[in-house]
């Protein structure tokens, strides 16, 4: 799922893409060109770190979104409190198959839509 969700990102918005952390290389951010905003963060996370009681590690996406509607999607399976983001206003969602690829593609165009530059008028 990581594979499809990266080039659904690298084909739709051509983002900044870095690795920032020399100690998780697996570890990607997904930026606007003009304002080096985030507006997604692919890594793997070991599933207990993340409060699911699974083996092993997985692969999830960190993305922004409105506050008031935060706490709904959480109540939706695969769809968590932000790993290491602000909570109010970040969920991380996994990329087991658990969450459909297509809504995780609206909620990745809700996040780039949130964190783009201001436009003035």
């Amino acid at each position: 799922m990581r594979a499809k969700i990266e080039k659904y990102i690298n084909k739709t918005y051509k983002p900044l893409q870095e690795h920032p952390w020399m100690d998780t290389p697996n570890h990607t951010t997904f930026k606007h060109p003009d304002n080096k905003k985030w507006f997604a963060l692919i890594m793997d996370v070991p599933y207990e770190k993340l409060s699911v009681e699974k083996e092993g590690t997985v692969d999830v996406i960190n993305l922004k979104n409105i506050p008031e509607l935060i706490g709904g999607l959480r109540k939706r399976k695969g769809i968590l409190p932000a790993y290491h983001m602000n909570k109010e206003h970040w969920i991380s969602v996994l990329l087991d198959g658990t969450v459909e690829e297509k809504e995780i593609c609206e909620l990745i165009d809700i996040s780039f839509e949130l964190t783009i530059k201001n436009k003035k008028a």
